[in-house]
């Protein structure tokens, strides 16, 4: 979950999304930045589950590193068996 927390430090800065706005920004670049700033959270999103599903997967001196009920591990284990990459410019 570290790296998780370091991503999340390394988003898009509140005040500079909001400066990229109209009026205070040109129309296409204030587009140009909301698609920017979509993009990033929706990566963000995707390396969490990610993350948080290969995390169920560790074992450190023979015992779990993260444990999770069934019902959660299931969902988990989905992410990891049926989860597929769709390159950006593909979606």
């Amino acid at each position: 979950m570290e790296i998780a927390g370091l991503l999340y430090k390394g988003r898009m800065d509140g005040e500079n999304a909001t400066q990229a706005r109209v009026p205070r920004a040109h129309d296409e670049v204030a587009a140009q930045v909301d698609t920017l700033a979509r993009f990033a959270q929706d990566q963000y999103d995707d390396m969490v589950a990610l993350l948080a599903s290969l995390a169920t997967k560790l074992q450190a001196a023979g015992s779990s590193y993260v444990t999770v009920d069934k019902g959660v591990q299931g969902r988990m284990d989905s992410i990891l068996d049926c989860g597929t990459f769709v390159p950006p410019e593909s979606r």
